[in-house]
């Protein structure tokens, strides 16, 4: 599995509007951890901690691209699939 840039986990957490807090105790990381990550201090992390922070961003619907032939890397939101979607009995009133 390539591992995610920060430019990635930035754009991603834009798009979720996420704080650093909030996506740090999801992944099970420090706040500190993270913000070295995305400030670029911490140049070598943990494989360990970039999984984590990758499968955190994934489990609320983010999909990353990796580099393609020309070194292009992506962040997407994954579509919501709207066939799941459950109709209460006040809605269906409407």
């Amino acid at each position: 599995m390539p591992m995610i840039i920060v430019e990635q986990i930035r754009g991603a957490r834009a798009m979720l509007g996420l704080k650093q807090g909030d996506l740090a105790k999801k992944a099970g990381i420090s706040v500190s951890t993270l913000n070295n990550i995305e400030r670029g201090v911490q140049t070598d992390p943990k494989v360990s901690t970039l999984r984590a922070i990758q499968h955190a961003l994934e489990q609320d619907g983010i999909e990353f691209s990796q580099s393609d032939a020309g070194g292009k890397v992506g962040v997407f939101l994954r579509p919501v699939d709207t066939s799941r979607r459950v109709v209460s009995n006040d809605d269906s009133k409407s």
